[in-house]
């Protein structure tokens, strides 16, 4: 499990989440068609008790599991059992939150320093002298 960061400790909160217990696909004989245990989340964005900043940034989120009106829905079926789905689920909500919580540090722009604009220039020269001894031997007055 992620650390939490700070200011989101306690989120997503559980009454903020919906869950509804769904047909697991795939392989897995009998079981998969007698028993429900996938599980669907959904999580409201807008109606959660997340700081706004935190908000904003996971509805500007370009993920395929936000829907267009800024409703998080997690499909998981992973596991036999429907709480280890559901606890499963929940983490990976966890982990999508905390990720757009994350603010990447801001890209300071630098300049070369002009030791390495001349180390640069020097060695574009000496590759250019040793292509420029490529060419034929001789020349026109050869023959």
């Amino acid at each position: 499990m992620m650390p939490a960061l700070h200011g989101l400790a306690g989120h997503p909160r559980e009454d903020e989440i919906d869950f509804s217990a769904i047909r697991a696909q795939g392989a897995g004989g009998q079981n998969v068609n007698k028993v429900s245990n996938a599980v669907h989340l959904r999580y409201d964005i807008a109606a959660s008790s997340l700081p706004e900043a935190v908000k904003a940034r996971l509805l500007a989120w370009p993920d395929q599991r936000i829907s267009s009106d800024g409703t998080v829905v997690i499909k998981s079926q992973d596991h036999r059992s429907l709480e280890r789905n559901r606890a499963d689920a929940i983490e990976r909500l966890r982990e999508l939150i905390e990720e757009a919580a994350h603010v990447p540090k801001a890209r300071r722009a630098t300049k070369p320093t002009k030791g390495s604009q001349r180390r640069r220039v020097e060695g574009k020269v000496q590759r250019g002298q040793i292509k420029a001894l490529r060419g034929k031997v001789g020349g026109r007055n050869a023959d």
